[in-house]
């Protein structure tokens, strides 16, 4: 029986930009739609099976390494699975696209500023006044993608028109993915 690959829908960028917000509310539609979804949230991996896991480049590719290997098992039982990790460095997005099949990016731009204003448990203070090492976007880089599939900016658009500008590339663009995948 050829089984059908899911989806792996990984919501990228800075912490406070709401990549998680969006992923909840595009994984609620998903469902709604009668799909077989999973959200894979990088703070509560890094409570998991990512715990113990450090901040410095190697333990972050790690990181992602261990992400990137459970949506693969998830999306090769034809669970459509999105991903809301910062994934910092263009490397960690490339070794995820090589891994996944119907792998999808999605930047989730929002202005630093904005980010720090969102920044409810205040990490972003403790980054600027040193008391956090390795904090991307102040101590640490992130790398703008280069090529992702969907750019959404949560600073200038509303949660719904983001849902639906990627719920509507991921209606016009899957078919095409799965088909690719099968052949």
């Amino acid at each position: 029986m050829d089984r059908q690959h899911g989806s792996v829908i990984w919501f990228m960028g800075l912490s406070g930009a709401g990549k998680t917000t969006t992923a909840r509310h595009v994984a609620a539609e998903l469902l709604q739609q009668g799909r077989n979804v999973e959200l894979l949230d990088g703070d509560e991996l890094r409570e998991t099976i990512c715990k113990g896991l450090g901040f410095s480049r190697e333990e972050r590719i790690e990181n992602i390494k261990r992400i990137v290997y459970l949506a693969k098992l998830l999306s090769r039982n034809s669970v459509d699975v999105l991903v809301s990790a910062i994934t910092p460095y263009q490397e960690m997005r490339d070794y995820a696209r090589s891994e996944l099949p119907g792998f999808v990016e999605i930047y989730v731009q929002c202005p630093i500023g904005e980010c720090e204003r969102r920044d409810v448990k205040g990490l972003y203070a403790k980054a600027r006044n040193g008391d956090l090492r390795h904090f991307t976007g102040v101590s640490d880089p992130f790398e703008v993608p280069q090529s992702p599939d969907i750019v959404i900016d949560t600073a200038s658009a509303s949660l719904q028109d983001n849902s639906e500008a990627v719920i509507g590339w991921l209606h016009a663009n899957l078919r095409f993915m799965h088909a690719a995948q099968r052949a």
